[in-house]
């Protein structure tokens, strides 16, 4: 896999590393912890992710303040903040139409807030894992307690040679990771931040509190939770699927917080959010003078023939409407008609049988 890494100041001079992979329709990722924009890709707990995405589109990301390749500041973790370094990234990543957004865990509030702020820039709002209130907000005083104890530990261990603090942590992410997958994670927490920012950042994830917004989302929005996920009780994502009006849910049978490649909830996962996004190509597609068009062409055809706008298309393909009626009026000429009609129904013509 191979990725452009850039930076770019925020509004508080604070630098972002930002990273663009793959084509397609353009689908950007919130910053979520644990990352590393480089160390990713070569990951066994993210290199799957990464690859699903940008296979399927223009995949933008990048590590938030106090985390990864991007500055270790911690001095403000607010909301507004991680709003508006979303907004830096998108602002430098120069996308001119809009967008799906993807929010992970903590990153599920800030795409949250970002599509509240901006829903005429959001096309698709995708949440996994997400939860509408911190561990320190909740109801839950068990879940409270060790959230408070796990940040204690943080302060004392992070840094440690001794995996055993860091474990207390990470295994809640992938209690059914491997070794490897494990030994990895342990080893990214300290390369990734040091102990005073891990707990900032950990106390800001539990100060979340975005209850206020989520009525006032209005863009089709896809929400997934693992059935028993540690970080993110399922109740959260029932809680945002509740609260989000026309949201679709998808609960997935997996107790990790971050999908593993090998679990079948993976599976279900790439499929709910292609189908989510029209990624996935269905009967549409064209059997009758494919031979004659570019590859471009054909995907117009299969996508003129699920019923999508030109402006879909455009969104589908990154490619701006103009140029869609380009390959539209191409395709018309050698196919051999004059309208939108004609095309689909030659499209879904049966090919003639070869004796």
């Amino acid at each position: 896999m191979k990725q452009r890494i850039r930076y770019v100041l925020a509004d508080d001079q604070t630098q972002l590393a930002w990273a663009e992979m793959g084509q397609g329709p353009t689908l950007v990722k919130t910053a979520t912890w644990l990352t590393h924009l480089q160390y990713d890709l070569e990951s066994p707990i993210w290199s799957h992710w990464t690859r699903f995405i940008s296979d399927n589109f223009r995949y933008v990301r990048y590590d938030e303040r106090g985390c990864g390749m991007s500055d270790w500041r911690s001095d403000d973790l607010s909301l507004a903040r991680w709003i508006g370094d979303l907004e830096s990234v998108v602002a430098a990543a120069d996308i001119d139409r809009p967008f799906a957004l993807l929010g992970m865990s903590q990153g599920a509030a800030t795409a949250i807030g970002y599509a509240v702020r901006y829903p005429q820039r959001v096309s698709h709002l995708i949440l996994y894992g997400g939860y509408a209130v911190g561990a320190n907000l909740g109801d839950d005083a068990q879940r409270r307690e060790f959230y408070h104890a796990v940040m204690e530990v943080v302060v004392m261990g992070w840094g440690s040679s001794n995996p055993s603090f860091r474990q207390l942590f990470t295994s809640r992410f992938v209690p059914q990771g491997s070794h490897e997958q494990v030994a990895w994670f342990n080893e990214l927490c300290r390369q990734t931040t040091s102990p005073t920012h891990a707990r900032a950042l950990l106390e800001a994830r539990g100060n979340v509190d975005v209850r206020d917004l989520l009525e006032q989302v209005r863009v089709p929005t896809l929400i997934l939770h693992s059935s028993h996920d540690q970080i993110a009780p399922v109740s959260q994502g029932r809680l945002l699927a509740s609260r989000i009006l026309g949201a679709t849910f998808v609960q997935l049978d997996s107790p990790n917080h971050v999908l593993l490649e090998h679990e079948p909830a993976w599976q279900k996962f790439q499929d709910a959010v292609l189908e989510f996004t029209g990624g996935h190509r269905g009967a549409g597609a064209p059997t009758t003078g494919a031979a004659t068009l570019t590859e471009r062409e054909r995907t117009t055809l299969g996508l003129l023939c699920e019923g999508h706008s030109n402006a879909q298309i455009a969104w589908h393909l990154g490619i701006s409407e103009k140029t869609v009626r380009n390959h539209v009026t191409s395709l018309y000429r050698k196919i051999g008609v004059r309208s939108r009609a004609e095309a689909i129904v030659l499209a879904r013509r049966p090919p003639p049988d070869i004796h």
